[in-house]
């Protein structure tokens, strides 16, 4: 399978994991090693500034830390929209990548925008390529506006009725269809 790198997860109205229920998952990295993502859409009741203030001169400090999957969750991830990619461990799309491990020791210039993450979404070597195949995923191409969502809550959504066709119509789909 073609890697799908810089490309938005979206998860199927069949993927009832909890770690992955309407979640939106970008791909930062994706070999035949295996897989990396970020869950976009799950900030959490914490601030950057209550969790890591270390991180307070790349992220704003009033933004909340966003749950970026059940791998590590001890672990800080910083998503980024760099000037120069030199300066990202790992690019996902355009100038949006993950910055190096480990807090910096000094400010990193040329970040225009920053959004961080507790833990990542994983998968072992040939196993993301057979949950798309299932169907458990959606693929979409990432957009800037999806990585740094305003409203991540609704990401979700968005992106399901930006696909357009039968996609817009999951995208309305109650959480509990049985209930409808």
């Amino acid at each position: 399978m073609e890697s799908a790198r810089g490309q938005l997860l979206i998860a199927g109205p069949a993927l009832l994991d909890p770690n992955f229920w309407r979640t939106v998952v970008l791909v930062v990295e994706h070999s035949d090693e295996g897989a990396l993502g970020l869950v976009l859409n799950r900030p959490s009741e914490t601030s950057v500034a209550e969790a890591v203030p270390q991180l307070e001169e790349l992220v704003d400090p009033a933004t909340p830390l966003f749950i970026g999957g059940p791998v590590q969750p001890a672990a800080v991830i910083v998503l980024a929209r760099f000037e120069d990619a030199a300066d990202a461990a790992l690019m996902a799309f355009d100038d949006v990548g993950v910055l190096a491990t480990g807090t910096p020791e000094e400010p990193v210039a040329g970040i225009r925008e920053a959004r961080a993450f507790v833990g990542h979404a994983g998968w072992g070597p040939g196993q993301l390529d057979a949950e798309i195949e299932r169907g458990d995923w959606i693929l979409e191409r990432a957009r800037l506006g999806d990585a740094f969502a305003d409203e991540p809550l609704e990401l979700w959504q968005r992106v399901l009725t930006r696909k357009g066709g039968s996609y817009a119509l999951v995208a309305r789909m109650p959480p509990d269809p049985s209930m409808n």
